[in-house]
């Protein structure tokens, strides 16, 4: 199982608006022991929704990933993600009756709040109401903050699905958040995912490359990290070399693959600073 995000909209790719999303999720997660997997954007071209929404499905239903999928929910011609999710499931929209009694809620809702009568016939009533309009066999994700839901499509037996939200953060986040809690319980802190690293002063990644190959070889469930530094106020320029397990399952050679990055280090004779876990 790998936990993936998918974020939709075309002022994230121009730079209209930052992405808020990606941060977030990575802290979702992470305050869970979970790990995320993979993160794509995507413009609002229907085309490039529905293939990384049929990828997305696929995942979920041969290997029981999870994914999130923000923005495009809504009922302006730009939003194509509910037609986009139909599509790459291969099957029809349909009103999703559950959906629309909780818009209906929440027009009637406003309109009491503006002291004004509630007219479901309007033309901006019944057009919000195609918010309600999901993949066929679709299953609600409640939204605390204006009862409009969001979506989700669970294929196989996996457990996998993907679950889609609004671009607005206030919305988005604590929808998914309920989404980790209410279905993936069993996992939170299952395989907190770890990683260790240390310090390695004024070293060149050239000369560490083989050693990491080495480590790679030799541990089939490890993966090395290099991340190089410049103009640390402490350390000058260093390397922080560190492993870490492929996917959260793999946690067992973690501790055994650190001790021998370490020695290959002594041999290499590199001076190394703070050792660190996470």
């Amino acid at each position: 199982m790998n936990f993936g995000l998918l974020i939709i909209g075309d002022e994230i790719l121009s730079g209209k608006r930052a992405d808020q999303h990606l941060p977030h999720v990575i802290e979702l997660l992470a305050a869970r022991g979970l790990s995320l997997a993979w993160a794509r954007y995507a413009g609002d071209d229907p085309q490039r929704i529905t293939a990384d929404l049929r990828d997305a499905l696929a995942g979920a239903a041969a290997h029981g990933d999870v994914v999130f999928s923000c923005g495009g929910i809504g009922a302006t011609p730009d939003d194509h993600t509910r037609a986009c999710a139909a599509a790459a499931a291969n099957v029809p929209l349909q009103m999703h009756p559950q959906a629309r009694e909780l818009i209906i809620e929440r027009m009637r809702d406003v309109a009491a709040e503006r002291g004004l009568a509630f007219e479901p016939q309007h033309s901006d009533n019944l057009h919000r109401l195609n918010m309600a309009v999901f993949p066929q066999s679709a299953e609600l994700i409640p939204n605390p903050y204006n009862k409009i839901a969001g979506f989700a499509l669970r294929p196989g037996a996996h457990g996998g699905g993907v679950y889609f939200v609004p671009g607005f953060p206030v919305m988005a986040w604590p929808m998914m958040a309920w989404v980790l809690d209410q279905h993936y319980p069993h996992l939170h802190h299952k395989h907190a995912v770890r990683e260790r690293s240390v310090i390695v002063i004024g070293a060149l990644e050239s000369t560490l490359t083989p050693l990491m190959e080495a480590i790679e070889a030799q541990f089939s469930d490890i993966k090395v990290f290099s991340l190089p530094s410049v103009a640390h106020p402490e350390w000058g320029a260093h390397i922080e070399l560190g492993v870490k397990p492929a996917d959260a399952a793999h946690v067992v050679q973690l501790d055994v693959a650190y001790e021998a990055l370490k020695q290959g280090l002594c041999t290499l004779r590199q001076q190394l600073g703070p050792e660190l876990v996470r």
